[in-house]
């Protein structure tokens, strides 16, 4: 990882919370801040490795990645992908963590009857690119079906079917248990139109009880998270999802590190890890239960 450009020291405080902008010049122009133990002047940039001290607290500064963030999120049943509705009914970006400066994107879309993973994003450019059917990112779905389905059938939906809107069928099916009468199976897709999952099943004249996806690319829902619980990923897992679909890296930009003498007196958090199957490749993902509802 190349170190980032330097950044004027009011912008890199202010964006670690210390502070607006403009009361941040004021207080270097006071002779408040000092960096690397001599006073700060104002206009005066930091770069990687660099010592800020403010009101007796110092901090380090630090490479973080970039400040784009993804997140899974667990969609209940009853919950509608959209930011707002006519209807006045609960919506996927409901329980999101608030972000600055931008906007939660949905990658692909659940209809209203579909829970399971949601890709949530603010890099614009991944998310186009993740739903774009010329990168042929694969959807995995949990599917129970009701009655038995035959060999047969699963053939054609593998080999195809003609559909209202075009061909389509399953790149794969595999069989994952069940009782009498209702049967658990997990097929992937290529694309992701309306409702094609339960199309197709229903073009065999099979019904699907439930539905849930369980997988998006890469990112797999995490085993431990609950209904309506979202799951952030780090600077290094969005990297990789960049790279999984062709985008270059974003930039590396800079943040602050409190020193860890100070750490002691912060709030601990609540949050708890939730690693799912299969996730090796996203760490330290943390879970969180929805807070107040906000929009």
């Amino acid at each position: 990882m190349t170190n980032p450009k330097p950044e004027r020291l009011q912008k890199l405080m202010a964006t670690a919370g210390l502070g607006s902008r403009r009361a941040l010049e004021r207080r270097i122009k006071a002779g408040e801040v000092r960096i690397n133990d001599a006073p700060a002047n104002p206009g005066q940039q930091a770069v990687v490795g660099d010592r800020i001290s403010i009101a007796g607290e110092h901090w380090r500064v630090v490479a973080t990645g970039s400040r784009q963030r993804s997140l899974v999120y667990n969609k209940k049943i009853g919950e509608v992908t959209t930011r707002s509705d006519p209807q006045r009914r609960p919506t996927v970006f409901d329980n999101l963590p608030r972000i600055s400066g931008a906007r939660w994107i949905a990658v692909g879309r659940l209809d209203i009857n579909t829970s399971g993973l949601l890709l949530m994003t603010s890099d614009g450019e991944l998310a186009n690119a993740m739903m774009h059917p010329s990168n042929r990112v694969d959807r995995e779905y949990a599917c129970r079906i009701f009655g038995e389905v035959t060999a047969g059938q699963l053939e054609n939906l593998k080999k195809g079917v003609l559909l209202e809107d075009g061909p389509a069928h399953f790149s794969d099916i595999v069989g994952a248990g069940g009782s009498e009468g209702n049967h658990w199976y997990h097929v992937t897709l290529l694309e992701g139109r309306n409702r094609e999952v339960r199309r197709l099943w229903a073009s065999q004249g099979v019904t699907v009880s439930r539905l849930k996806r369980v997988r998006y690319g890469a990112v797999f829902l995490p085993k431990r998270l609950r209904m309506g619980e979202w799951s952030e990923l780090t600077s290094q897992d969005h990297q990789v999802l960049r790279e999984d679909v062709g985008l270059a890296p974003l930039p590396v930009q800079l943040g602050l590190q409190a020193e860890k003498n100070q750490r002691k007196s912060a709030k601990k958090s609540h949050r708890k890890s939730a690693h799912g199957k299969k996730t090796s490749r996203y760490k330290n993902v943390e879970a969180h239960r929805p807070p107040t509802r906000e929009r």
